[in-house]
């Protein structure tokens, strides 16, 4: 018999502000396959660096700013559940894509000077 068909995956998410702390983990939700619970700590990450590269009251100059920003305050998903290793780290995933991320935010190089 194949259990590993009926069991779930279940994403969780831990307050980097808030290392350690127990009380500030919520449930995201339960996930019927590991890509589909991947995705969503993606794109909770994804949201988060997202956000943070565009608030105007921000100090983040950089790739590095970006990414501290997110291994201080931002949401740190992870998944339990089946029988297999689940092969994610949010901060790992932050560190590959704060790159993307940042990069996208920035005007063209190639746009022209504005009128004076």
């Amino acid at each position: 018999m194949n259990t590993t068909a009926s069991q779930k995956f279940t994403v969780f998410v831990n307050d980097n502000y808030h290392y350690q702390n127990e009380d500030e983990r919520y449930k995201l939700g339960e996930f019927d396959t590991l890509p589909a619970a991947i995705s969503a700590c993606q794109h909770l990450v994804d949201e988060y660096l997202d956000e943070a590269r565009d608030d105007p009251t921000s100090s983040i100059a950089s790739t590095e700013d970006l990414y501290q920003s997110y291994t201080m305050f931002g949401p740190d998903p992870f998944v339990v559940g089946g029988a297999e290793n689940v092969p994610f780290s949010a901060w790992k995933y932050a560190k590959q894509r704060r790159n993307e991320i940042f990069s996208s935010k920035l005007p063209p190089t190639n746009a022209e000077p504005a009128p004076q």
